[in-house]
């Protein structure tokens, strides 16, 4: 561990893991799938303890009228009757735009079927080393580490020259809601980071994701003939070896630091629907997707190449030919986002965490959209690094070390420090 001056030895030492974990629990246990009433109340949880934490909190209700039809809005995947912005800004020396700013969302994907999880995935608890629940990995800890940063600089009585802040999110899993109704309300930072599970990485960068929809069109007939009939089902297969083609095709020349991922920027279909009666030949199929966005490039562009390559898919089929496959653009458009090469906040956050003798992060890319390009695109620098590996996310197996919760805390009490100031 390198030399430490006093402050950061003693804020260092102020990082509670009893705290961090049980505010964890806390979190986990507040179902906050998006969409949800809970999606509301563990923001205000959030509120509670910056206020707590002796922050200026600024709660306010998303406009979702506006978000609905604001140009630059990145769109919803789920329905909404209300969504709430939390910030808190901590007390420093001085006012004004705080040097450094945390962005963490609240909300969790849907649990899926619980008889995969080896207990009621809201019901968290430490097990092994860890905090195991939905939300636990993805990304309640980063939330909770950036707080347990706030708390031990508080505890250690160290003043801060500039003032740090937390920006609690939701609908970040869906499109980015949260993050884009705070930075248009006009919370900004000079630096962002965003504890995301990272794997003991620092990632600079992200690959964009759109959601899409196919509607496939067959012709009905009695399954006891077939062959009179066109099924829906048979047509997409087709479609999709062509679209897995186009997958591999969008991997070349993929950015070095997605080193070991093999689809940086891969189509994956996440849902299909088709038929109505088991002796029909179906007529109708309705596929739902996600389709990778390449570092830096523009959304309408990626956009236009997965409709071109449809639209050759479907004019070399007898059938597609004269009955094209509907793509419609549903849901979340999350555009790629970067670090700028060579910023000062990479070698930053490295030394923060080795500095807590976790030794010196790699810096990564990762194939999945984040709310880093609404900070990159509104002129805040912003990169991930935070407890936890994104391979747990979204499964029955979800789970966040808690020494990689409390390292993540230490590294950002470091980081605040260096950043902010102390006055």
């Amino acid at each position: 561990m390198a030399d430490l001056t006093d402050a950061e030895a003693r804020v260092l030492s102020a990082v509670d893991e009893a705290w961090a974990v049980a505010r964890l629990q806390d979190l986990v246990a507040v179902p906050s799938v998006g969409g949800t009433p809970a999606e509301s109340e563990v923001q205000h949880l959030v509120g509670d303890w910056l206020e707590e934490l002796g922050c200026a909190v600024d709660r306010w209700e998303v406009d979702l009228a506006e978000a609905a039809t604001a140009p630059d809005a990145p769109g919803q995947e789920v329905e909404r009757s209300e969504a709430w912005g939390v910030v808190g800004t901590g007390p420093a020396a001085e006012a004004g735009t705080p040097a450094l700013v945390f962005c963490g969302h609240t909300d969790v994907v849907p649990p899926g079927d619980r008889a995969l999880w080896p207990r009621d995935p809201f019901d968290p608890h430490v097990t092994g080393g860890a905090v195991h629940g939905r939300g636990s990995c993805d990304m309640k800890a980063g939330v909770v580490a950036a707080l347990a940063a706030l708390a031990a600089v508080r505890t250690a009585g160290v003043r801060l020259a500039r003032p740090v802040a937390v920006h609690a999110v939701v609908g970040e899993e869906d499109g980015g809601l949260g993050a884009w109704a705070a930075l248009r309300r006009g919370h900004r930072g000079d630096l962002c980071v965003i504890p995301e599970p990272t794997a003991g990485a620092v990632v600079t960068a992200n690959a964009g994701a759109l959601t899409f929809r196919l509607e496939v069109t067959g012709h009905a007939a009695h399954a006891a003939h077939r062959d009179r009939g066109v099924s829906a089902i048979e047509l997409f297969e087709r479609v999709h070896a062509g679209l897995r083609a186009f997958e591999a095709e969008r991997q070349a020349g993929a950015d070095p630091r997605f080193d070991g991922v093999p689809y940086p920027y891969g189509i994956s279909i996440g849902r299909v629907r088709a038929g109505d009666w088991a002796s029909s030949v179906p007529d109708r199929l309705v596929a739902d997707g996600r389709y990778g966005v390449r570092l830096g490039e523009d959304v309408a562009a990626a956009r236009a190449a997965l409709e071109v390559r449809l639209a050759e898919l479907c004019a070399a089929d007898p059938w597609l030919a004269g009955h094209p496959v509907r793509l419609t653009w549903t849901g979340g458009a999350f555009a790629s986002g970067s670090l700028p090469a060579g910023h000062p906040l990479l070698p930053a956050v490295q030394r923060a965490v080795a500095d807590t003798g976790a030794g010196v992060p790699p810096e990564r890319a990762i194939p999945a959209g984040s709310d880093l390009r609404l900070y990159a695109a509104a002129g805040v620098p912003t990169l991930h690094y935070g407890p936890g590996d994104l391979h747990l996310a979204h499964g029955p197996l979800e789970r966040v070390p808690v020494d990689e919760l409390v390292t993540a805390a230490r590294a950002f009490a470091l980081l605040t420090l260096r950043t902010c100031g102390v006055a």
